[in-house]
């Protein structure tokens, strides 16, 4: 019998558990979310690297991007590997059910994840501001202000957790939430660079997520990476057009 210590999510302590146990949640949560195709021993890497660079060269020639963000974001072959699974339990839960990390900072579509995440995310922030809280003291000062104006007796307080929310962003509507966001704030362009060409490198990162997890090779069909800055984004846009639906 293996026993893991691992630290936990959410909190400052560790959590010690059997390994067994650790691959048996896992292999729930890959049931339950339809998110995975198992690829068994075939590493994927090679074949990413190369359709990675020909995406990349097909959008140079075609004027899609520059030389300069061409050479940014392409690959060699001895600078990537493929993300790694693992797990991060949530101690302050029963059972305690298991947080996946898909760890990817050398995964061959990080260039590209991370390219699109700095022209996206302050977009986000500024599109998101007004219904943002970022701290303690921030959330305690706004609930200070807000019943002046708005509390009344009928007044609720709601709290929603969506579950597994990476996994359940189908993902031609994440990237379908980032096309919201720039029309929402009427943008055609960013640094030059056009919606369509941003569409296109975004659905490139979330359509090639690998990695691997106890000896084998996975494919993610649904949702993103976990670890993805791109992916954090998408998700936020997703939610926060999604709540505007339902308030």
């Amino acid at each position: 019998m293996y026993i893991v210590l691992q630290k936990t999510d959410k909190s400052k302590v560790f959590h010690l558990g059997k390994l067994q146990d650790y691959h048996k949640k896992s292999k729930e949560y890959m049931e339950k979310t339809e998110a995975y195709e198992c690829l068994h021993q075939n590493n994927p890497l090679s074949n990413l690297i190369e359709r990675t660079n020909k995406y990349l060269l097909n959008l140079r020639l075609t004027k899609w991007i520059t030389q300069k963000q061409y050479e940014q974001l392409g690959i060699k072959s001895n600078e990537v590997e493929v993300a790694h699974l693992y797990y991060l339990p949530k101690a302050h839960k029963p059972g305690p059910p298991l947080h996946p990390i898909i760890s990817g900072f050398k995964h061959p579509t990080i260039k590209i994840s991370k390219f699109l995440d700095e022209l996206l995310r302050p977009l986000f922030n500024k599109m998101a501001s007004n219904i943002t809280v970022t701290s303690r003291t921030e959330l305690i000062k706004q609930l200070h202000q807000w019943p002046i104006c708005n509390i009344r007796q009928e007044t609720l307080f709601c709290t929603m957790d969506v579950l597994d929310l990476y996994t359940m962003i189908l993902q031609t509507e994440g990237i379908l939430s980032i096309k919201k966001m720039l029309d929402y704030l009427n943008i055609k362009q960013i640094n030059g660079l056009k919606i369509e060409t941003i569409s296109r490198l975004g659905r490139f990162v979330i359509h090639n997520n690998y990695f691997s997890y106890n000896g084998k090779y996975y494919h993610q069909v649904r949702g993103g990476a976990m670890d993805s800055s791109l992916i954090l984004t998408i998700a936020n846009c997703f939610m926060f057009f999604f709540l505007n639906e339902i308030s």
